[in-house]
């Protein structure tokens, strides 16, 4: 797996001088967000089909381990604040349990018996969609999950970093965003993790713009809980009906 594979050109980077270090990992997430490109077609194809899938009661389900498990869950919870989705509507599948949010669990994602377990427990049918996340590619947790979820029903979009990866084969849409060697080897919180977030960040926002809960480049659907949200949200009612900010205010 390129992820894992030490990259000579770094082999001695922890005696470079600090600055040399930090462009070369920024040189790296530069890298890593381009080779998103590749999958552009075929991300906007997953988002389509499960927008189709999703309709008023499907759930969006995002599976991982490890970091990816950890990026994942972050791209699910902003759909709440971001877009009003129904926090009944989301749900969340990590090995460890969610509690391996704050503390790594790394043993569990080998237990592919728990991830199949609690698919079956989530009762999932046709109109859910399924989202699992694994750099390797080959997580068992993620991959059993992907199985027992296609198996009911539900759509299944993986997003993996290395070609050729079971979870790509696994899923009905099988986004495969390369990365290549890590500059720290195996470490794929930086440049996979960075793919991830933003290939993540992608699918869900065309996913949402799909259900339609984005209106002329507005989150018009956005929960206000607050100062800051409140006078977003007032000056989207103000410029969207052109009234002035008293009467948007009023209408809120």
């Amino acid at each position: 797996m390129s992820t894992e594979t030490i990259d000579p050109r770094y082999v001695d980077i922890d005696q470079w001088p600090t600055i040399r270090a930090v462009e070369a990992m920024l040189e790296g997430q530069m890298a890593a967000i381009a080779a998103i490109g590749s999958q552009a077609q075929a991300i906007a194809l997953a988002a389509q089909a499960a927008a189709a899938r999703l309709g008023t009661q499907g759930r969006l389900v995002y599976v991982g381990a490890g970091t990816s498990g950890r990026i994942a869950v972050q791209d699910g919870v902003e759909l709440y604040p971001t877009y009003n989705w129904p926090q009944e509507r989301l749900l969340f599948l990590m090995a460890g349990g969610l509690a391996a949010l704050t503390q790594a669990a790394e043993g569990a994602e080998d237990d592919a018996h728990a991830a199949s377990a609690e698919i079956a427990d989530a009762a999932l049918g046709p109109h859910d969609v399924v989202i699992g996340v694994a750099a390797s590619g080959r997580t068992p947790y993620t991959l059993a999950a992907i199985a027992a979820a296609r198996a009911a029903g539900a759509l299944t979009i993986g997003i993996a970093n290395n070609a050729g990866s079971a979870l790509s084969a696994a899923a009905e849409y099988g986004l495969t965003v390369e990365t290549g060697t890590e500059i720290v080897a195996g470490s794929t919180r930086m440049k996979a993790g960075t793919a991830q977030k933003a290939t993540l960040n992608i699918l869900s926002t065309a996913i949402m713009l799909r259900m339609g809960l984005v209106y002329r480049g507005r989150m018009v659907n956005m929960r206000i809980s607050n100062e800051k949200l409140r006078l977003r949200g007032e000056a989207m009612v103000r410029d969207i009906a052109d009234v002035d900010m008293a009467a948007a205010s009023h209408a809120l």
